[in-house]
């Protein structure tokens, strides 16, 4: 499978780990940056894992940062991307299931790195429902952007 990962300065570390990790398991890793745990702008590493993804250079995505948050808004700005903030197995299992997420989202504050492995092993490994679920994500694809509406 071809993962496309990115990170700001605090997920550095985990996406390390993370990459060691895909490519001991056969997988081939894109890698969007950063480089360092020198602070940076996250968005400017997350767009690339989401526009990989949305283009079909990688099959799935990987960001990462402090807590997750931003990271996951900023991949899912781009259409065709549905990433899910992860925390614990259940919600790496029910991306996948329910969402048929292809970008999941970790903060490396929140989660210990043996967590973080295993979601990622479960976020790779588990398939989409369908189903009813099919229905809900149709309804995603179609909703345009939108201003909020007036109060």
């Amino acid at each position: 499978m071809k993962i496309a990962i990115g990170s700001d300065h605090a997920g550095f570390k985990l996406k390390e780990l993370m990459k060691a990790h895909l490519k001991k398991r056969g997988h081939h890793v894109i890698d969007m940056g950063t480089s360092s745990e020198e602070s940076v702008d996250y968005p400017l590493y997350i767009f690339p894992v989401a526009v990989a993804v949305a283009n079909k250079r990688a099959d799935r995505g990987i960001v990462l940062g402090g807590s997750g948050n931003g990271e996951a808004m900023a991949a899912n700005r781009v259409k065709g991307v549905r990433a899910a903030l992860c925390w614990n197995e259940k919600t790496a299992a029910l991306g996948r299931e329910h969402n048929d997420a292809n970008v999941i989202s970790v903060g490396a504050r929140m989660v210990r790195p043996h967590l973080a492995l295993k979601m990622l092993d479960i976020f790779l490994t588990t398939k989409f429902e369908g189903g009813r679920h099919v229905r809900r994500i149709q309804q995603l694809d179609k909703t345009p952007n939108a201003a909020a509406p007036k109060a």
